[in-house]
């Protein structure tokens, strides 16, 4: 075989691979997902430790199968259940992906950052550094030098400056993930873009308006529980249960007259619709669980432990 005929065997051999996205809460990870798959999959908010679970978002594009891992925040200095599930969630996809995208805000660098970068230590797999956000850098004359500094602290692989939610340097980033995957056949069918369900993304994008409504006045300890999901003719039927830990956390998320649970659920309704491409009815009711969030039992019966 001549080596044209050689390189056209290779252009034409699929590639698949995983790559997961790492980096401390709120660095822009789940945004960055989102642009890079096309559509809205994992939830984003201002808010640290939005993104809970493990989420696939599967790319194909011709002979190129990317299935993006998007992660929790890895973070330290909280010590529930629901923490250390997170953290775990992240140490077990490391260890088996083909790349690793690790997010870092702009020239930010603490010790949530020293974190990961200590996770990725223990992995022989290729790194990529993604600086996100760089939009924000009004002297962008100090970025150059930033660079030079983050290839000292780590033999990266690549180190990309981009901004996820002006869709920046996203393309570039991508030719570069497909170059780095292996030569496998796909693992999903072309046209799938996740391996989560439509109940599990519904209660996802409830509680990312809960998240974005609630800002400060709510903490963590707020989960969606799915109680109906039904299809009857070209209408899906959801009814969703929120689970809080105290009550004055249930008043807040009803508001005045249930005026602010009514907009929550509006919000959340039209995402789920565009989502499914279906009239959907969303009906939302809040309970108090005192707890649950720190009790493994409960974050079991919740899906909290499904790929961690």
């Amino acid at each position: 075989m001549s080596s044209e005929q050689h390189d056209q065997a290779d252009a034409s051999s699929p590639r698949c691979g995983l790559v997961a996205i790492v980096g401390k809460p709120n660095v822009g990870k789940s945004t960055l997902l989102n642009y890079l798959i096309g559509q809205k999959l994992s939830i984003t908010s201002r808010k640290p430790q939005t993104t809970r679970h493990r989420l696939l978002g599967i790319k194909t594009v011709g002979n190129t199968q990317i299935i993006f891992v998007d992660t929790p925040g890895l973070h330290s200095g909280q010590d529930k259940a629901i923490n250390r599930y997170m953290n775990k969630t992240v140490h077990n996809v490391v260890r088996d992906v083909d790349l690793i995208l690790f997010v870092v805000d702009r020239l930010k660098w603490n010790e949530e950052d020293e974190l990961v970068l200590r996770q990725i230590r223990h992995t022989e797999t290729p790194v990529m550094l993604v600086i996100n956000k760089v939009d924000l850098i009004e002297d962008k004359s100090i970025l150059l030098p930033h660079i030079n500094e983050m290839q000292s602290l780590y033999p990266f692989a690549e180190i990309f400056p981009l901004s996820a939610l002006k869709e920046h340097n996203i393309e570039d980033l991508e030719k570069a993930i497909a170059a780095r995957l292996p030569e496998n056949p796909f693992y999903y069918p072309e046209d799938q873009i996740t391996d989560r369900n439509a109940r599990f993304l519904a209660a996802e994008f409830i509680r990312e308006k809960i998240t974005r409504q609630i800002g400060d006045e709510l903490p963590y300890e707020a989960t969606v529980e799915i109680e109906e999901f039904r299809h009857d003719g070209k209408v899906i039927y959801i009814s969703a249960l929120i689970l809080v830990e105290k009550p004055g956390q249930k008043r807040i998320i009803i508001g005045d007259g249930g005026s602010r649970l009514k907009l929550i659920g509006t919000e959340a309704r039209k995402d789920i619709e565009h989502l499914l491409d279906s009239k959907v009815m969303l009906n939302l009711w809040v309970k108090v669980k005192s707890g649950w969030s720190d009790d493994e039992r409960a974050l079991k019966s919740l899906g909290y432990d499904d790929f961690a």
